[in-house]
């Protein structure tokens, strides 16, 4: 999987950051003072990128920490299979890829769209 190692205060919201092995999006970054007996703590909310769900972490913020490398890349609707999937031609590799789409996005050939994508792990963006 293609990540990169960073320390914890580095990262900032809207930044990726891996927990439980999922890409997510980091939603609220806080830090508590450090005490008496330790370093200053992080706490980060996140929101999986490719599959919705919420997850925390709560790490010094001296400790490294792996940070996804999620490509943002522009696509053409080729065709719509059906109400959730969709056929993609990336616009730089010209291959044609299937994508889920999401519930609230309504696609019709020809569209140009931008999607995220992770090894093999694609998303459209509204």
């Amino acid at each position: 999987m293609a990540k990169e190692q960073k320390e914890v205060r580095d990262l900032q919201e809207g930044n990726y950051v891996m927990i439980d092995d999922a890409a997510c999006e980091i939603n609220s970054y806080s830090t508590a003072k450090p005490g008496k007996h330790g370093s200053a703590k992080a706490r980060i909310e996140a929101e999986g990128v490719f599959d919705g769900k919420k997850r925390s972490l709560s790490q010094p913020v001296d400790a490294k920490i792996w940070v996804p490398i999620i490509n943002r890349k522009q696509g053409q609707v080729v065709s719509v299979e059906s109400d959730n999937v969709a056929q993609v031609m990336d616009l730089e590799t010209y291959e044609t890829i299937t994508i889920k789409t999401p519930d609230d996005v309504d696609l019709s050939p020809d569209d140009e769209i931008e999607y995220l994508q992770l090894e093999e792990q694609r998303k459209i963006l509204q």
